[in-house]
């Protein structure tokens, strides 16, 4: 599994996620410390979290580390991928790993494809 985050004008970093299910706090101490709040000091006063309302995203431990940081998240339908903006990254993403010279054979390659391919995302992309 693979995280990552898009705003006008730039995106974070591309995390894989290594072994084992998505809890609440691992997805806190995964995602929201390291990504997240730090993606949200850059941006400002206007940053607002959309998720994809899956249930860790939605673990107390992971709301009280919101509230507690004062970051604001947009509430909206669960199942909704047609709403998520991100969405067509990922379908972008796994065409342009497709299309790779070399296309991955192993979990190894793959993640290193898709870590490529998303370092010389063009923000036009993720601005769409």
């Amino acid at each position: 599994m693979v995280w990552a985050g898009i705003s006008l004008g730039g995106h974070t970093d591309l995390h894989v996620f290594h072994g084992g299910t998505l809890s609440g706090m691992r997805y806190r101490d995964e995602f929201l410390d390291p990504y997240v709040h730090p993606y949200a000091g850059a941006i400002g006063n206007g940053f607002i979290l959309m998720d994809d309302n899956a249930r860790p995203h939605r673990a107390l431990v992971v709301e009280d580390y919101l509230e507690g940081h004062g970051l604001e998240r947009i509430e909206w339908p669960a199942q909704s991928p047609d709403l998520n903006p991100i969405e067509h990254l990922w379908d972008y993403l796994g065409r342009q790993v497709a299309a790779l010279s070399s296309p991955p054979r192993s979990l190894d390659e793959l993640e290193q494809g898709l870590l490529r391919v998303w370092s010389s995302l063009p923000i036009s992309v993720s601005d769409n």
